[in-house]
């Protein structure tokens, strides 16, 4: 399983359910590394998208408590278990975790692989990705060219489990 995400200089990855920044190449390299993959992600994250709907052409998986909650070709789990039980289905190289914070911290445990677009900025965020700089488990084996969009500067990064 893998992680995929755009983070600040502090890890900041989200303020008041939104992104922080959007970047046309992060977007377009997030919809070419997931289509026709899975999806994993919480209620919020997934009400985040426009309309609030499922992203196209991949299979997308949501985590929330509200036994009530369904939306139209998404598969809705409610506890950890389920989900357990519904990624069995998938081959997990095919797997994305997608956010938010509280989804990423469950299942970073499980993940190989992270994939963080990093934003060479501190903004104003109040959801965080762990800081994978500091964890002796994880180990940055790719960093892309700097690359620039408008005023910020970002690379495209991977992590891997040691």
């Amino acid at each position: 399983m893998k992680a995929i995400l755009s983070a600040d200089k502090n890890w900041g990855i989200g303020y008041k359910n939104k992104l922080l920044v959007s970047i046309p190449s992060d977007m377009k390299f997030f919809r070419q590394t997931t289509t026709g993959r899975v999806v994993v992600m919480g209620r919020k994250t997934l009400e985040s998208f426009p309309g609030g709907l499922p992203l196209k052409n991949r299979t997308n998986i949501v985590l929330t408590g509200n036994r009530g909650y369904s939306v139209k070709d998404a598969v809705i789990v409610h506890t950890y278990d389920e989900l357990r039980e519904e990624l069995k289905k998938y081959d997990t190289d095919d797997v994305y975790v997608i956010g938010g914070e509280s989804v990423y911290r469950m299942l970073l445990p499980e993940c190989d692989t992270v994939l963080v677009t990093k934003i060479d900025r501190a903004f104003q965020a109040d959801t965080f990705f762990p800081d994978l700089d500091t964890m002796d488990e994880w180990e940055m084996t790719e960093e892309g060219e700097e690359q620039t969009c408008f005023d910020l500067e970002f690379r495209f990064t991977k992590y891997e489990r040691r």
